[in-house]
């Protein structure tokens, strides 16, 4: 990712903008067939996905994998008509999210994720 510094700055002002400290995160970018195993032998679910992420989190020190495929975000893009960066930030933070304690199962916490995911990318360009 050429501006990889960019994105890491973002990521850490995103998790002090949730009161958070930043511990180790890892991001795994990789093809749908590799998230799919992932899927099926971690989690039991035989689907394609976008995101998974794996929560090491201790206290308000945040830790964790998060594995990203990056077919299925250019495949989302085309669906929603967004740019790719645009769609792969959304998802990249999305996995913080989750670490943050935010969750995606109910209609009501769907919602309020992508609420936070539209709060946060926006804070991508403002420098600190």
């Amino acid at each position: 990712m050429e501006n990889e510094e960019q994105f890491e700055n973002w990521i850490s002002r995103v998790i002090a903008s949730e009161d958070k400290e930043e511990g180790e995160i890892s991001y795994i970018f990789c093809d749908d067939e590799y998230l799919h195993k992932i899927n099926v032998e971690y989690l039991n679910h035989d689907d394609l996905t976008d995101i998974i992420s794996f929560d090491y989190s201790e206290g308000n020190v945040l830790h964790g994998d998060i594995f990203i495929s990056i077919e299925r975000v250019r495949d989302n893009a085309n669906d929603y008509s967004v740019p790719f960066e645009e769609e792969l930030k959304r998802v990249i933070i999305h996995g913080v999210l989750h670490y943050c304690g935010y969750k995606d199962k109910s209609e009501k916490d769907e919602a309020v994720m992508r609420s936070k995911e539209n709060e946060k990318v926006l804070l991508f360009h403002v420098e600190q």
